[in-house]
């Protein structure tokens, strides 16, 4: 073989292994509650809100609220940013971040809305 096809073929494995590495340190996975107190990194959480819970600081820009889960545990997320203007409509939140100090720290929310498609009931 050629040295061009040599260094052509490693410089392509090289780029696979780093596109590789990059994508599975991309992933985040979905964990219970239970699970993220104790992860100790970044993981995404998803709940129904308790509207009653939620907070939101116009100075420091911090949102906080809480989250209920399918089997009825509640987690408090603090977000700092902008509140979500269609959190009040959430019918469920997605929140990616990580437990620290009692509170799990979200550095993003995903806030899902009724669908105008779904039948009303």
């Amino acid at each position: 073989m050629k040295p061009k096809y040599i260094i052509g073929i490693g410089v392509i494995v090289v780029f696979m292994g780093f596109a590789a590495i990059s994508f599975q340190s991309s992933l985040t996975p979905y964990v219970a509650f239970a699970e993220a107190k104790t992860s100790g990194r970044t993981v995404q959480v998803k709940g129904a809100t308790i509207q009653e819970s939620a907070q939101y600081n116009m100075d420091t820009k911090t949102f906080n609220f809480k989250l209920v889960d399918d089997h009825g545990d509640e987690l408090q997320v603090m977000y700092n940013g902008v509140k979500p203007s269609n959190f009040e409509r959430a019918t469920e939140v997605v929140a990616k971040g990580r437990y620290q100090n009692g509170v799990f720290m979200a550095d993003e929310l995903l806030v899902k809305c009724p669908s105008k498609y779904e039948a009303e009931g």
